[in-house]
Parts: structure tokens; C-alpha cells; sequence
């Protein structure tokens, strides 16, 4: 497994790496995304980023807000 790497633009921002893809963080939401897998999914008729997130623990409907 590779290792990622993380770096602080400023107080607002966290830059995160992973091989050749840059995630910009806010650094108030770093800690409910922590653990978070991000994959790109593409089928028939769409094309997306999908989020895993282990920490959750409930969702809203849409699937946009969560709690953790």
C-alpha cells in the first residue's frame, strides 16, 4: 500500500497526496473525513467520485450530509 502524504496550506487548508492526485482538505472538516476511501467509478451512464467513509454513523437521504 502507498502512503500518502500531507501538508498545510494555510489555517484554512490541508493539501493531501496520493500518487498523482491532490485533495484540498478544509482543516475544520479534516477530522470527520479522516479514514475516508475516495474512488472514481465509472459505469453506462455516469461518471463520479464515490466516498466510503467507516465513521459515519448516520446519513440524510441524498447521501450528502452525514454525522459522525
Amino acid at each position: 500500500m502507498r502512503k500518502s502524504t500531507k501538508r498545510v496550506i494555510d489555517d484554512l487548508n490541508s493539501q493531501i497526496y496520493f500518487i498523482d492526485v491532490t485533495v484540498l482538505v478544509d482543516s475544520k472538516a479534516l477530522f470527520s473525513v479522516l479514514g475516508s476511501e475516495m474512488d472514481y467509478v465509472e459505469d453506462r451512464l455516469s461518471s463520479q467520485f464515490v466516498f466510503n467513509n467507516p465513521n459515519v454513523k448516520d446519513m440524510c437521504g441524498c447521501g450528502k450530509s452525514f454525522v459522525v
